[in-house]
């Protein structure tokens, strides 16, 4: 039937992809993945590609994994899916009792759903309603950071500042609050991540003392502002956002969808701040990056606040129909169980500490490098016109675009953000596959940009 027709072309006739200008694939059509083991993708004409960014930084133990495959060959001959309303099967159970022992200690109940941006809809709904219930109704706005990206539904949306992605949707979406965030590279202060105060935490204080009465909550990505180009930050932030939210009565919400599972090297990024969230936002590395699944961590007080009487009207009305699916469930907990008896995080941050030195040798003297930036496993190369003054390339030039595309023909996936280039690799791989890795991205930056 489809003969005359290449796979490439088949998917080009019918597949819009995501987060593309389809007009690009003219030229770079879409590279179809026959298979996958460990940190290598297989296309059907047998190149293979070195995963450096883990399929959307999701995958977490490699491609394929033994252990996590088991897990979910045993669980779909038992249970592939059920209602969970008024139902429930013992993986979910037994992934909640992990997730209790594992997460910050404010969050203590946990509400499935099926993706990321789900996630931070719950849990958006859940600041709205307990203000709303409480006896607050003025309380309906929320606050976040410029550069901050949740999610791209449409509540997610409107609490991320990514002109980007969010910009043509204004008219859809809430009227939030937009803080000034930590821009570490370009600091306005003249500081450094190890030797600031956090000086720019004044534009957070000033927003609080304007909006805190009308504000639910708080959401930020801890650490990390991935999307807006790995941008990291000090974990005094952290601190003293959760004493301002405390001394303002607002919620502080975490989205950890990204940062979560020993990404930053620790299990959750907070832990590197010793503070806990009023609610935790988790997917992606939660099921290893096998399944479609997340969890919302919600705290004690918050969960009592819409316990009641039917009659009262309190319930929380927000469902997912793949909440809580068993197959899941199953590839969490097999996650967790490698977490368990294997030193996955001290490897990693092992592995961390000797990339750090490689990647500087190689490329840190090149010319358009402006800043290689770390935070565990997940490195992060700025490329600039002019470092001296940390001049940017004209976005037109789609410099990080072009060094995409050399990676990928020497087989390396090497997904930009704008100008900025990044690994954010299973947390297993090994020592040569990251030299691989670094080589392949110097030789591409090395074709666009000259020695």
């Amino acid at each position: 039937m489809h003969t005359c027709k290449s796979y490439e072309q088949r998917d080009l006739d019918l597949i819009w992809h995501p987060c593309s200008q389809m007009k690009d694939y003219e030229t770079l059509p879409p590279i179809i993945v026959d298979h996958a083991k460990g940190i290598w993708l297989y296309d059907i004409h047998g190149k293979k590609y070195l995963d450096i960014v883990s399929s959307w930084w999701a995958n977490l133990f490699g491609h394929c994994n033994k252990e996590i495959n088991e897990a979910i060959k045993e669980q779909l001959d038992r249970l592939e899916h059920v209602i969970f309303a008024n139902f429930s099967h013992k993986p979910a159970i037994e992934l909640a009792e992990v997730l209790k022992e594992i997460t910050p200690a404010k969050n203590r109940k946990f509400h499935f759903n099926d993706n990321g941006s789900a996630s931070v809809e719950c849990a958006l709904k859940m600041c709205f309603q307990f203000y709303q219930q409480g006896g607050h109704p003025e309380k309906k706005r929320f606050m976040c950071l410029t550069g901050g990206y949740h999610g791209e539904t449409i509540g997610a949306l409107s609490v991320g500042s990514m002109d980007l992605y969010a910009k043509l949707y204004q008219p859809m979406m809430m009227d939030n609050i937009h803080i000034k965030a930590p821009d570490c590279y370009r600091c306005p202060y003249g500081k450094t991540r190890e030797s600031c105060q956090c000086e720019c935490f004044i534009h957070a204080e000033k927003a609080f003392a304007a909006h805190a009465e009308e504000t639910a909550a708080m959401i930020v990505e801890p650490l990390l502002q991935g999307s807006a180009g790995m941008r990291i930050y000090p974990p005094l932030y952290l601190k003293k956002l959760r004493r301002l939210c405390d001394a303002h009565d607002v919620k502080l919400i975490f989205d950890e969808i990204a940062t979560g599972f020993g990404r930053t090297g620790t299990m959750f990024a907070c832990e590197q701040a010793d503070v806990s969230p009023d609610i935790l936002c988790l997917s992606k590395g939660l099921t290893g990056g096998y399944l479609p699944m997340s969890v919302t961590c919600v705290s004690e007080e918050i969960y009592d606040a819409f316990y009641a009487d039917y009659g009262q009207g309190r319930a929380f009305l927000h469902s997912h129909t793949y909440a809580g699916n068993p197959l899941g469930c199953a590839a969490a907990l097999a996650v967790q169980k490698i977490f368990r008896e294997q030193p996955i995080l001290q490897t990693a941050q092992e592995n961390a500490d000797w990339l750090t030195k490689e990647m500087q040798h190689a490329i840190g003297s090149h010319p358009h490098v402006g800043e290689i930036r770390h935070l565990g496993l997940i490195h992060a190369v700025e490329l600039v016109k002019a470092p001296a003054v940390k001049e940017p390339f004209d976005a037109k030039k789609r410099i990080g675009y072009a060094i995409y595309k050399k990676a990928l023909s020497y087989g390396l996936v090497l997904r930009p953000l704008g100008d900025v280039l990044y690994f954010n690799p299973p947390l297993n791989i090994t020592r040569k596959e990251l030299s691989m890795a670094i080589e392949i991205m110097q030789k591409a930056m090395t074709d666009v940009l000259g020695q």
